[in-house]
């Protein structure tokens, strides 16, 4: 090669290299304060959010700070405050065996105690509770406790009481309970459920899978969700906290450890959380346990009109559903036959656009509203009438056409009857392991109407076996406060030697 072509070739490479770093620290000059402005208008620091320089594990990692300067959400605070106050609730419920015996269709049922069902079998279930007063009143869901013959505590320093459920209601999911001490017990106090927004950290507090008790985090997904399950209060606050079996009855607590919401449902097709949970706002459920401690029964105020159902009207007549759904309000479908809204003035067709100055858009926010309220009290209704806002003040009745306060009847008493042990010596002698003598009866009870008077022997209710007053008391309490048909199957003789009888009593006739 000549040293003119060395020459050149000589340039061509210096220029290159030059050019090479040239570039080089252009690049990292400007892809620096590019990287530092994005930074800057994302979090509003200049360097707080950057990765590390070098990645070290230990040292030099530095995550992009994903919240508000003041740091991530702590809720250590919220958490202390409320987990001593929620239980594990255990029940034991005795249910009839489901086996028939194909040849009872032949030759009958005999004098089988079990009607050809099998034997009765003990079910263990689980739930939990929230403690709302230093005395030991405890709100679970209705579900936890329904139909349990026996209901036990323990709260979360692992100390167990025996509960005794003051009052359940099916239609809201709440149920009542009391535990005794002599010492205070831990409680939660109140939040205002109405304040929540979506988006807002709550924590779910409660004993999934037989735990002490968990917390999960979450946010509010959504207010007043309805047909969410079965026909009964639809004004749910949904969250996306995990939420699992055993988490019923648990609390729903904001970042400042206020109770507001029980935990109730989960959405799901295995039946562990998958995304979806569902709670009882506060406002709803605070008032139903203190109408069951007052009165043994929730009292519902109506306002005695009747709405479209929205899902039948999608199959009947889509485009009236789609018309329905844009309307803001409750449209007033129909009149109860005795109805205090058309006794105010109202009239079908209104859209009842507010209770007492609070916002109604659907009717889960209608019955959230209503729920607050007992027979009796007077409401100001807001309505659009073609287009027109006029205000109605409302007595509230009862499903029963009246302002009067319900009280639930003492389950034994509607029995008419005073009952008293049998001695172990009597019971030998009869040749009986279980049972319980009536005493006396009274004339208008429902067991002198149905046949049962002085000297029987009660041997089972239902196919369980009784001993004592209290033992009948439980179980016509847990059948009054079930869902399904209230029917007491009583099983007994008359002594010495008289034959054993089954008597069905229906307790709905009270």
């Amino acid at each position: 090669m000549n040293a003119t072509k060395f020459k050149n070739w000589l340039s061509i490479i210096i220029v290159a290299i030059l050019s090479s770093a040239i570039t080089l620290y252009g690049y990292n000059y400007f892809n620096g304060n590019k990287n530092v402005s994005k930074q800057s208008s994302a979090s509003g620091e200049s360097s707080g959010g950057e990765y590390g320089a070098s990645f070290d594990q230990d040292k030099n990692l530095r995550l992009t700070n994903l919240t508000t300067p003041d740091g991530y959400p702590d809720f250590t605070e919220a958490a202390a405050k409320s987990i001593h106050g929620v239980v594990h609730v255990k029940t034991k419920t005795v249910r009839q065996g489901q086996y028939v015996n194909p040849f009872d269709f032949f030759f009958g049922f005999g004098d089988r105690g079990d009607y050809g069902y099998g034997q009765p079998r003990e079910q263990v279930g689980f739930g939990s509770g929230v403690i709302i007063s230093k005395d030991g009143y405890i709100i679970t869901n209705n579900h936890v406790v329904d139909n349990a013959n026996e209901v036990s505590v323990t709260l979360n320093d692992e100390r167990e009481f025996t509960a005794k459920i003051v009052g359940a209601d099916p239609q809201s999911d709440i149920a009542l309970l009391k535990i005794d001490n002599k010492d205070d017990f831990p409680y939660l106090t109140f939040g205002n459920s109405d304040d929540l927004k979506v988006g807002e950290w709550v924590l779910a507090v409660g004993n999934p899978f037989n735990l002490t008790s968990t917390v999960t985090a979450g946010i509010v997904s959504a207010k007043n969700r309805d047909n969410v399950v079965g026909n009964g209060i639809q004004s749910f606050i949904q969250i996306d906290a995990a939420v699992n079996p055993g988490n019923s009855g648990g609390a729903l607590v904001n970042t400042r450890g206020e109770l507001v919401g029980i935990n109730t449902a989960i959405y799901s097709q295995t039946g562990n959380f998958a995304g979806y949970a569902f709670a009882v706002p506060i406002s709803i459920a605070a008032k139903a346990a203190t109408d069951l401690k007052q009165y043994g029964k929730v009292q519902r105020a109506m306002l005695g009109i009747s709405v479209e159902n929205i899902q039948a009207l999608e199959r009947e007549n889509p485009e009236k559903a789609k018309e329905l759904a844009k309307i803001k309000g409750v449209v007033i479908n129909d009149f109860a036959d005795r109805s205090s809204a058309k006794a105010a003035g109202m009239e079908k067709g209104d859209v009842i656009k507010s209770i007492n100055d609070e916002t109604i858009n659907n009717f889960a926010q209608l019955q959230s509203q209503l729920s607050r309220y007992r027979p009796g009290d007077k409401v100001k209704v807001g309505v659009d009438r073609n287009g027109s806002s006029k205000t109605f003040t409302v007595e509230l009745k009862n499903d029963e056409g009246n302002t009067e306060i319900t009280k639930s009847s003492d389950s034994v008493k509607s029995l008419g009857a005073k009952f008293k042990e049998i001695p172990s010596g009597k019971k030998q002698q009869l040749g009986i392991s279980s049972g319980v003598e009536v005493e006396s009866v009274e004339n208008n009870g429902l067991f002198h109407k149905n046949g049962i008077n002085k000297g029987f022997i009660v041997l089972r209710i239902n196919n369980t076996a009784v001993n004592s007053e209290s033992d009948v008391t439980n179980i016509v309490s847990a059948v009054n406060r079930g869902s399904q048909d209230k029917v007491a199957l009583v099983a007994g003789f008359y002594p010495p030697n008289g034959r054993t009888q089954y008597i069905a009593i229906d307790l709905s006739k009270q």
